[in-house]
């Protein structure tokens, strides 16, 4: 969204930010054996040096805790180009006790004593999904038989109803996850898909197809009872759809009235939307947006969704026999530069005739 900060950060940027923070301070309080990042930590493969700074902390203070961690890439943050190089490599580079698994293939870490710890079987984001099939497939295959076996991925599963379409997604049925426990990266909002089987979630909420009203935050997996628990952030910025307005009927003043009033309820530094349903053209393109927008000084954005009411236009159905005339009608309107504009008029017409011929 185009608001910035003093400083010209841009503030949905800042707070996704803070968010990450925020559940990485949340993730130590919990004490934990491991940290694990499951994928598009960046938005972007060339992250700026902002977004990497960020990371590039985050991993600092879970290494002066003396904590282990394992990092896998996701689909956003993946180079399509291989020989580009990852940001994870330079991470790596600097992190040498962090597990990295970015080299689009499959990683095995045994993390923990032999007594009690776990066998992390590493499947990051690939480049198709027969290498993520081949890799599901070696992780399968090499399973502890003695230890808890872990296994970290980023797919787009068919049982789990998508909320969009996204970039590089690898679709994947359930059947090909193969472990005792499984934490899947991708999808924004935490969800149990099957026994041992979890989406983590994101830390904020990035659109409103990423279920704002389910807190975001961070899961805590106990490898001992298999226990999944969501523990949510708080302070995020809110998403909030306000109530609908139905317009059908309503005069332009009445429409005014009603959508300010909606917008003075926005919550303070929210993102909203407001459905216009049966809304008239005429009537939305009249509507005050200066008005609108005072009213909705306490919140960040507030984006109008208008939903137009059917508009009935009279229109001149075209009759069989006066289509080459339109045809010639219309060409004359046309840019043909280099083109010979008699030769296409010509076939035009003659595909038209055999057309109309062919139908009888």
């Amino acid at each position: 969204m185009p608001y910035t900060l003093d400083g010209g950060v841009n503030q949905r940027e800042w707070d996704f930010e803070r968010s990450f923070e925020a559940a990485v301070a949340l993730a130590l309080a919990q004490e934990p054996d491991l940290i694990i990042w499951l994928g598009d930590i960046f938005d972007h493969p060339s992250p700026h040096y902002r977004s990497f700074r960020v990371a590039q902390r985050a991993l600092a203070t879970i290494r002066d805790h003396g904590v282990a961690a394992v990092v896998i890439s996701g689909n956003h943050d993946t180079p399509r180009l291989p020989g580009r190089g990852s940001p994870y490599s330079a991470l790596a580079d600097t992190y040498p006790e962090v597990h990295f698994a970015h080299r689009l293939s499959y990683e095995r870490f045994v993390v923990g004593s032999p007594a009690d710890g776990i066998v992390v079987h590493a499947v990051p984001q690939m480049l198709s999904v027969d290498a993520t099939l081949s890799a599901l497939a070696q992780a399968s295959a090499e399973r502890s038989a003695d230890q808890t076996n872990l296994l970290i991925t980023h797919p787009r599963l068919k049982q789990v109803e998508p909320r969009h379409a996204d970039i590089n997604e690898i679709e994947i049925d359930l059947g090909t996850l193969q472990s005792d426990l499984v934490l899947l990266g991708h999808y924004h909002f935490h969800s149990k898909v099957a026994d041992g089987i979890w989406y983590a979630g994101s830390t904020d909420t990035f659109s409103f197809a990423d279920d704002p009203d389910r807190p975001k935050g961070i899961v805590v997996l106990d490898t001992v009872t298999g226990e999944c628990r969501h523990v949510p952030l708080s302070g995020q910025r809110p998403l909030v759809t306000l109530d609908t307005v139905y317009a059908l009927g309503l005069s332009p003043g009445e429409l005014s009235e009603q959508v300010v009033k909606r917008a003075a309820a926005v919550p303070e530094g929210a993102v909203a939307r407001l459905y216009l349903e049966g809304v008239d053209p005429e009537s939305y393109r009249l509507l005050d947006r200066q008005l609108i927008r005072e009213a909705a000084a306490a919140a960040l954005d507030l984006r109008l969704e208008p939903q137009f009411q059917d508009v009935a236009l009279p229109a001149e159905l075209p009759r069989v026999e006066t289509l080459g005339g339109q045809w010639g009608s219309w060409l004359s309107h046309q840019d043909l530069t280099g083109l010979d504009r008699t030769r296409v008029r010509e076939l035009g017409q003659r595909y038209l005739e055999d057309a109309i011929e062919a139908a009888g």
